[in-house]
């Protein structure tokens, strides 16, 4: 399947910001293009799409989560753990809002309350880092 370049996530001088016109000198390319955002959720069932990325390899985006893999700093251990909720997400109250899971993400387990660590919709796990008091 061809990637559209209606994610284009190079320079686009041809926008104009603040005023700013600049000549466009290079062809978009292919490798310049995106696709939409994977908004990782919360849900009963695991959902991974694994998509062809740029160089033939592949990349897992998880869809849908229900457990994550948490590491207890005391016990110097990782456990799988069902998450309950999200709490916040310091980088944009939006995604909070909407229940997102990215990575800074703090979510509710069943351990308590974990900082999420990885990248859900770039690695398609949730990793996440006990928040001891």
């Amino acid at each position: 399947m061809v990637k559209l370049l209606s994610f284009y996530q190079g320079r686009d001088s041809k926008k104009p910001s603040g005023g700013y016109r600049a000549r466009p000198y290079k062809v978009k390319r292919k490798a310049l293009g995106g696709g939409p955002p994977t908004n990782t959720a919360l849900s009963d069932t695991e959902v991974r799409r694994i998509i062809r990325v740029f160089g033939g390899n592949t990349k897992v985006k998880a869809v849908a989560v229900q457990y994550a893999n948490l590491y207890i700093p005391s016990e110097r251990k990782a456990v799988k753990v069902r998450i309950v909720r999200i709490v916040e997400t310091p980088a944009n109250r939006e995604l909070a809002k909407r229940q997102v899971i990215v990575k800074g993400a703090i979510i509710e387990t069943e351990r308590g309350r974990a900082v999420v660590t990885s990248r859900p919709g770039q690695d398609g796990i949730v990793n996440a880092v006990l928040i001891e008091k």
